[in-house]
């Protein structure tokens, strides 16, 4: 299997873009950022697996993700939460044992009955290595703050003076997962997350997603964190979870993680009535949210919309019962179509054993893969509550720029869409359209009008 590099994978797209009939391109030379040059492209099990993914079940996934996505630019596969639990069928009944896997100085470890590589204090180490010789990075979930039980049994902290209770703020607990206290901001606060970033480190790992520290905004773990994955010299990805980070947080938020969520989980549900809560998230409701976070995306920084619930979602999904996704064709393109023109992460969520050949063609678009990667100046022209338009452009090294058009029918009824090129914030009088999604042109056209089916969108490029 030919695995193509991000240089050729973003000249190859460009030139796609191009309409001068067998143009040649190359991607320009730019200095960027490290870390998360541009929104990360994975895997994540929390929407098929939730906290009980083995790691035969993850090596299936990871497999299907090298053969038919990286050749694409997908990069990121990430076991979530739970993965340090050796009986996580017992998470949802009180005092059951879930059989918490620890080292002797208080730092999670996978679970051997379910990771069998991890055994003989291996860790991530093996399955890390595993994905790196396929040319993936590896990455894991945690929740924020150290661990009950080490702090019950006072364990000492790792190559520090400290101990497990003096990092520990025993009023500190997360909502919605009891496995940890949270950190005092202190020395043995960062002693101790020095202490799992070494690890991880360690162990091979390239990516960090942190839980239970966005909402509300744990700005003192948020830096300790930081600062502790940069301390071990290697580049890791930290990612914020869940949302909604606050508005008011942007500019420490982009100062020290590479992605954070914009709102809580969001699900495959299109939209929900007013006062419905915050949870599951709806995909209507991320249109606003992308449209005030999108000043903060940048090179090195990402407002994350969350994973991409589509496809197979099972056999054990975090929420619900296994299920083909709830969204219709029509509205899984358009959530991609949103994702790729506000540049947020595309982090999917489905089995991928058991995909599907019209999501694995959605997942697969070269061209749509470049707005997500590539594009510039992305922000909406026109917010109605029925009708949504952002703008963008592509830059070519040997070709004029395109704009990006992204058109959305957000009503429940089809709609044509019409709207003159001056309204949308471009000059020409008339444009040539290439439809992004069908990867063919359309023809020249004096304005943009395009007749939509209900939760539908089109993408163009125009020249």
């Amino acid at each position: 299997m030919l695995v193509l590099n991000r240089s050729w994978l973003l000249g190859y797209v460009l030139a796609g873009l191009c309409f001068a009939a067998g143009a040649q391109t190359s991607a320009p030379i730019v200095d960027v950022p490290a870390l998360a040059p541009t929104p990360p492209l994975g895997w994540n099990s929390w929407d098929s697996y939730g906290l009980s993914i083995t790691e035969a079940e993850f090596k299936s996934n990871v497999e299907w993700f090298h053969q038919h996505l990286e050749p694409y630019g997908w990069q990121y596969v990430v076991v979530d939460e739970g993965w340090y639990l050796a009986h996580p069928e017992n998470a949802e009944t009180k005092g059951a044992d879930q059989g918490y896997t620890l080292s002797p100085d208080g730092r999670y470890l996978p679970a051997v009955n379910r990771f069998p590589s991890s055994a003989n204090d291996q860790g991530f180490k093996t399955l890390a290595d595993y994905a790196h010789s396929l040319g993936l990075k590896f990455g894991i979930h945690i929740i924020r703050g150290i661990p009950k039980e080490a702090v019950d049994k006072n364990l000492p902290i790792a190559d520090s003076p400290y101990h497990a209770a003096d990092a520990a703020d025993r009023s500190d607990l997360c909502r919605w997962n009891s496995d940890n206290y949270g950190l005092k901001n202190n020395a043995a606060g960062q002693a101790y997350y020095n202490s799992i970033a070494r690890l991880y480190a360690g162990w091979g790992i390239d990516f960090v997603k942190v839980d239970c520290i966005s909402k509300p905004y744990q700005a003192d773990e948020i830096h300790m964190m930081s600062a502790a994955l940069k301390k071990t010299g290697r580049p890791i990805v930290l990612s914020l979870s869940p949302g909604p980070t606050p508005l008011e947080d942007a500019d420490d938020v982009v100062r020290h993680a590479q992605l954070w969520r914009i709102s809580d989980d969001m699900w495959d549900v299109w939209s929900k009535k007013p006062g419905a809560g915050d949870f599951p998230q709806s995909l209507t409701n991320q249109f606003a949210l992308l449209a005030r976070w999108r000043p903060y995306a940048a090179p090195g920084h990402w407002p994350d919309a969350d994973m991409l619930p589509i496809g197979y979602l099972g056999p054990r999904p975090g929420w619900g019962s296994p299920r083909q996704s709830r969204f219709t064709p029509d509205e899984a393109r358009t959530l991609l179509t949103l994702w790729s023109i506000a540049r947020s992460p595309l982090i999917l969520g489905a089995n991928l054993t058991r995909i599907d050949a019209q999501t694995e063609s959605l997942l697969t678009n070269r061209e749509v893969l470049a707005v997500d990667q590539h594009s510039t100046d992305n922000h909406p022209v026109i917010e109605t509550d029925d009708t949504v338009i952002w703008t963008a452009r592509l830059e070519s090294a040997h070709a004029a720029s395109a704009h990006i058009v992204a058109a959305f029918n957000l009503s429940d009824q089809p709609q044509k869409i019409t709207y003159t090129w001056n309204k949308l914030g471009l000059d020409k009088q008339t444009y040539r359209l290439r439809d992004l999604w069908q990867q063919k042109n359309a023809g020249s056209e004096p304005s943009l009008e395009v007749n939509l089916p209900p939760h539908g969108c089109a993408l163009y490029s125009l020249q």
